[in-house]
């Protein structure tokens, strides 16, 4: 695709040569002369002075800086990943059914439907139009997957859950398993039946191996345009607001609402019972036990320190109790001598 074809294609001012023959994409550093870049980070204005791509999705603030034709964005990021959409696009499936799937007769799926080797589609499910259902996935009964959804493999969807359009579930993913229900009864564990769903929206995507638990009466929701990272923990009832966006690790104990726009970094814990305004951005490692009710940033990890500087910081916290009363000791004198 020529250069100036790609700028019209999305919408991006061009400078330089419109006729550069554009086949792929790379970085500042490895990009040849038929290959895209682009640059957001300014930590990057080096690469960008010496590197020999095609064309640079570059703002305008630093397009003056390029040695090769640009492609000038208000978001490069953003018009970067539009423009590798187009040259990677998400794999389609082939209509039909492998013969090693096991499909309920009283299953409706459209025409249009993959299900792959050993996928399971149990009673009831609708299947909604370009759906894809991966090799060893297991869609219990009652489920609904909307339009052009796609579960890639081995991913677990528990009766009765919902999947909204365009959603994406990666490999080892579990929506819909019980919830942790348990009521303590002389002495011992009894079990609470978990009789929710899961509700998920258009657009969103749960990555490999993260657990989203079914609701304990009421339904455990997902609005549009979440997206889930690896590993997240999803507990019973939570409800995430769209556009909201959880990273490696975090876990959500059960009842807890997030608002929309959040976004919660990597292996913090946020506790059950709480809720979370929107636009609230949480740093990663975080512990959060207490409803936020304001937008902004919060945060409580540590970050890591050269080991001798972190011991005689956990000696001095130990002290801070002894100090604090000798403190207050010598508060208390001075205040009778005066």
């Amino acid at each position: 695709m020529r250069l100036d074809e790609l700028a019209s294609r999305f919408g991006l001012a061009l400078s330089g040569n419109a006729e550069v023959e554009i086949v792929g994409l790379a970085t500042l550093a490895a990009a040849d002369a038929h290959q895209v870049s682009f640059l957001a980070n300014p930590s990057y204005l080096p690469e960008l002075e010496k590197t020999r791509a095609g064309a640079v999705i570059i703002g305008s603030e630093h397009a003056g800086r390029s040695p090769v034709p640009t492609l000038v964005s208000d978001n490069p990021y953003a018009d970067w990943a539009r423009v590798a959409q187009h040259f990677h696009p998400s794999p389609g499936g082939k209509p039909g059914i492998h013969p090693s799937a096991v499909v309920s007769e009283s299953a409706l799926l459209d025409g249009s439907v993959s299900v792959g080797a050993q996928a399971v589609v149990g009673e009831g499910c609708q299947i909604g139009k370009r759906v894809i259902v991966g090799p060893g996935c297991v869609v219990e009964d009652g489920v609904e997957i909307g339009d052009d959804s796609r579960l890639v493999a081995r991913a677990f969807i528990g009766r009765d859950c919902q999947l909204g359009k365009r959603v994406i579930i990666h490999p080892g993913a579990v929506i819909g398993a019980d919830g942790f229900g348990l009521a303590m009864d002389k002495g011992n564990w009894l079990k609470v039946p978990q009789m929710g769903r899961v509700r998920i929206g258009d657009d969103c995507e749960i990555g490999a191996n993260t657990t989203i638990d079914r609701g304990a009466i009421d339904d455990t929701v997902l609005e549009n345009d979440v997206r889930l990272d690896n590993q997240v923990q999803i507990a019973h009832n939570v409800h995430i607001g769209a556009h909201s966006a959880l990273a490696g690790c975090v876990g959500v104990a059960g009842s807890t609402r997030i608002g929309r726009y959040c976004m919660i970094a990597g292996a913090s814990g946020i506790g059950g019972h709480i809720d979370i305004a929107d636009g609230v951005i949480i740093t990663a490692m975080s512990t959060v036990l207490h409803s936020i009710d304001q937008p902004g940033q919060y945060g409580s990890g540590i970050p890591a320190r050269p080991q001798r500087q972190w011991q005689r910081t956990l000696v001095r916290l130990g002290q801070l109790d002894q100090l604090t009363r000798q403190l207050k000791q010598l508060l208390g004198k001075s205040s009778k001598q005066d």
